[in-house]
């Protein structure tokens, strides 16, 4: 499916239908349009030879998307920069890109070097005077926009050497993959025209599940800003108005919703599926949505930012997620297939568990201008005589039934007293008991070493004192746990910090220092 196509026809057919709104601003489709159309032009004069990956800063505002479109019309990749990325990081980033330009639609205090910086008002003095008409394809000189193997967006994730990289997804990655999500869950038709929840900031790849699935089958798209989502009762006002069908967000962001008894299908009677990416789906939460909401699928995914966004999914029925914990990640989406390997790269059989490989049609071609590292997670392969690509995840997990489960990040498992312990494990096994509503734990590190175990607790319905409390959990969870996998010490807290991204932020909680 080519997405920028799919635009253009909804800008013909429904131009004055919503395509994006943020904070009470938006676009229709023939804005849209007609503002990446005029944008990509202006980003042609301003670049001329040079089509290196341009950066778009800023926060959900409705232009954000045009930006990126212009960027791929005039032929060049975009990149995503939010405003919660630290300015150190946005600086390694733009050091990275070699446009001379820098789209920026909000106040940028990063040293930009020598790129020239075109503000939220350039732009649209740049296009304000052609909104009044719809343009088509025919008057001024286009030039060819991304297409096949061409980088269609570079998103940055963090790298274990204090680097980001960029993860390069081509036109046709992302094709291939719109093929499937605009499937998952409901049909096509069932999608067409809704209203899709935007919780993601553009620079997480999750946004891409909702951002293109939503423009592809001609939705709208609603975003929810960091200040709507730091805020209860806005937030739960600004879900009613949304009059949303469709909600892609990370589990964490969920439980924030679930905390708030008014979030129900009585508010939210459209509100018919649930699409989760980005972190583990616990049991509980997956439970009290069904209960919330009677009438909606709940889906969960996996997949990391180099095989663009998910690969997998499965739905979570009330049996499923009341009698299997773990739950499931799901099967792979059609051009995918799934491997588990030992560290010697040896295919392991169904049921253990080892090292999750990608291979497939979504697949990154690696790591922008990253060499070393594009060659120790990317392989290609040759199936049917084409070549293809495959990606090392780092991830650990096993198949049961052609079904993937997922057992974390092989880097999140530790040593303690001769003991290998994986630390989601005892997440998954805390929010086993019904007091625990979130669960996070870490290693307690001294001269290098792990020394004990703490979790960090949210636990509303605390009715004794933390520490005969805490041995209440203790004794409790040994019925799940041997005694090396109890945590030593149990912190309770109100809330998780959060990322930006809406994951639980482990580096704001720390390692604890002994």
């Amino acid at each position: 499916m080519n997405i920028l196509n799919q635009i253009w026809e909804y800008a013909s057919i429904c131009p004055e239908r919503t395509a994006i709104c943020c904070d009470g601003q938006s676009v229709t489709y023939k804005e849209l349009e007609l503002y990446s159309e005029r944008l990509a032009r202006h980003i042609e004069q301003q670049c001329g030879q040079n089509y290196a990956p341009i950066a778009v800063y800023g926060h959900k505002h409705p232009l954000m998307p045009a930006a990126f479109l212009a960027c791929v019309k005039s032929g060049r990749a975009y990149c995503p920069i939010d405003t919660s990325v630290p300015d150190s990081r946005v600086e390694m980033i733009l050091d990275a890109l070699d446009s001379p330009i820098l789209l920026s639609l909000s106040p940028l205090h990063a040293d930009c070097r020598d790129k020239r910086i075109l503000s939220l008002q350039d732009i649209d003095v740049m296009v304000h005077t052609d909104l009044s008409r719809m343009d088509n394809r025919m008057g001024d000189t286009v030039p060819e926009p991304v297409s096949g193997d061409d980088i269609f967006y570079i998103i940055f994730t963090s790298g274990s050497t204090g680097t980001p990289k960029g993860v390069t997804i081509t036109e046709r990655n992302l094709s291939n993959f719109l093929d499937w999500s605009i499937t998952l869950g409901t049909s096509t038709n069932a999608k067409k025209g809704k209203v899709f929840l935007n919780q993601a900031p553009f620079s997480f790849d999750l946004s891409v599940m909702d951002l293109y699935t939503c423009l592809a089958v001609g939705g709208t798209l609603w975003c929810l800003t960091k200040d709507v989502q730091k805020d209860y009762q806005k937030l739960l006002e600004s879900l009613k108005r949304s009059d949303a069908a469709i909600m892609v967000s990370t589990p964490s962001f969920a439980d924030v919703c679930l905390s708030d008894p008014a979030f129900a299908q009585t508010a939210l009677p459209n509100l018919g599926l649930f699409l989760f990416c980005g972190e583990t789906l616990a049991n509980r939460t997956a439970r009290r949505l069904l209960e919330r909401f009677p009438s909606a699928k709940v889906m969960n995914t996996y997949g990391p930012t180099e095989s663009t966004v998910a690969v997998t999914q499965v739905e979570i029925t009330p049996e499923l997620a009341a009698g299997t914990s773990p739950l499931p990640v799901g099967r792979p989406k059609p051009g995918t297939t799934l491997q588990i390997c030992g560290p010697d790269g040896r295919v392991l059989p169904e049921g253990e568990k080892g090292e999750i490989i990608i291979l497939g049609n979504t697949v990154s071609p690696g790591y922008y201008q990253n060499t070393l590292q594009t060659e120790k997670h990317f392989f290609t392969y040759t199936e049917e005589g084409i070549p293809a690509q495959g990606y090392r995840t780092g991830d650990k997990g096993y198949l049961k039934d052609g079904m993937l489960y997922y057992c974390g990040r092989i880097d999140l498992q530790i040593k303690l007293h001769g003991y290998r312990i994986e630390l989601e494990d005892i997440e998954n096994n805390l929010l086993r008991l019904p007091q625990i509503e979130k669960a996070a734990v870490l290693p307690n590190i001294k001269d290098g070493r792990v020394k004990s175990i703490s979790a960090y607790l949210v636990c509303p319905g605390m009715t004794a004192p933390e520490r005969t409390y805490a041995e209440m959990l203790k004794e409790s969870l040994r019925t799940f746990l041997p005694e090396y996998m109890i945590p030593k010490k149990l912190i309770f807290m109100d809330r998780l910090p959060m990322t930006g991204n809406g994951k639980v932020d482990r580096k704001a909680l720390g390692s604890a220092v002994l």
